[in-house]
């Protein structure tokens, strides 16, 4: 089973409402698509958005590194000998985490594909369908109220609520709003996108704890660099914190984990490299009970769905948050995962039991 060829286009899709963290505002989601072709005649399929503010990656580079270092590096390598390729795979480079998690996913397909079960029976089996959050973006107060309202009415029990923008007092308000507008029965799950310190971040999630606002969880309430302050945030409030970009690699969830810095974890297939180090992670993370969530970026069908069969998989990862190919205006990838409404579930067709991506014009019709 010998890669013949890698190859790669690109994909845009504009958004049904503009996405706002505290990181970036995104209107278009744009993407390589990667495709793996194999002697046998089976093709493999991945994904990588450009996340400058988080992976550092674009468009650009992740094209470069596919076709000036990847594909040389593994063009006629077996794909059953897999972990000579993964091996391979990350250390030709480094960095680079989107474009390797494309290749990565793309590889994971094929492997499944051989075996003629979808990716996430390949990968463990744990269960075939999923509950996905949905993302309220940041924004006033009454906006966002307005939002969680809609959400709710479309059929989604759980809220991931963007913070970080402004102010403290401001984002209290935020979340006082939205938890005023839907009701006590539905879960929030906050998301600073490191938009905090940790001294605010304590007072914050203190503050809402005081409030009753029944916050589940609070994601990266500090700067990705600031390990000291994440458990400083950890060690001062009752609401569990989870870590997301302080987590790129298994040595980073290490730290994490040794240190407390944290009481879970967020595995991003762009920011680990794809399935294979986020099995590691995922592992390491079991070993010292601390559950985790895989996330993504805004991300069409063909990295969501290589990220659900991933989660799917594993009894640790408790969490999902594939709620992007929902927000886009058109779907342009033909077969795979379905959606209804909050519900994922996920094909019994092999691999990512993708068939082919729509062409780019389709996606602003």
């Amino acid at each position: 089973m010998l890669i013949e060829k890698i190859e790669t286009r690109r994909v845009a899709v504009p958004l049904k409402k503009p996405f706002k963290t505290a990181l970036r505002t995104l209107e278009v989601a744009e993407a390589v698509i990667v495709t793996i072709h194999c002697d046998n005649g089976l093709v493999g399929f991945g994904e990588a958005p450009p996340t400058l503010v988080v992976t550092g990656d674009s468009l650009e580079s992740i094209e470069s590194a596919i076709h000036n270092t990847i594909k040389p590096a593994l063009t006629g390598m077996n794909v059953l000998h897999f972990e000579q390729v993964f091996q391979k795979l990350h250390r030709i480079l480094v960095r680079n985490t989107s474009a390797k998690a494309a290749v990565d996913m793309a590889l994971y397909d094929l492997l499944a594909k051989k075996m003629d079960v979808p990716l996430y029976e390949y990968l463990g089996g744990f269960q075939h369908e999923l509950e996905t959050d949905y993302t309220v973006s940041v924004n006033g107060p009454e906006e966002m109220g307005e939002d969680a309202v809609q959400y709710v009415n479309d059929g989604f029990s759980v809220l991931k609520v963007k913070v970080g923008i402004q102010d403290i007092q401001t984002d209290i308000e935020r979340i006082k709003e939205i938890r005023s507008r839907v009701g006590n029965s539905i879960k929030l799950r906050l998301d600073a996108n490191q938009g905090w310190n940790a001294k605010d971040a304590v007072f914050a999630i203190n503050k809402m704890a005081d409030l009753d606002l029944g916050i589940e969880l609070v994601e990266q309430p500090v700067k990705a660099h600031d390990f000291e302050g994440l458990k400083m945030v950890t060690d001062n409030t009752i609401t569990p914190i989870m870590a997301d970009e302080s987590v790129f690699s298994p040595e980073d969830a290490l730290r994490v984990i040794t240190n407390r810095c944290a009481d879970m974890i967020n595995i991003k297939l762009m920011k680990a490299g794809g399935i294979y180090k986020a099995e590691t992670i995922n592992r390491l993370a079991e070993a010292a009970g601390i559950e985790c969530m895989t996330g993504s970026m805004i991300e069409t069908r063909v990295g969501i769905s290589a990220a659900a069969h991933f989660a799917a998989s594993k009894k640790n990862v408790t969490r999902f948050d594939f709620d992007s190919p929902l927000m886009l205006k058109k779907d342009i990838v033909h077969g795979g995962m379905i959606y209804d409404k909050n519900k994922i579930t996920l094909q019994k067709e092999p691999g990512l039991g993708i068939t082919g991506i729509g062409e780019f014009e389709e996606a602003f019709k």
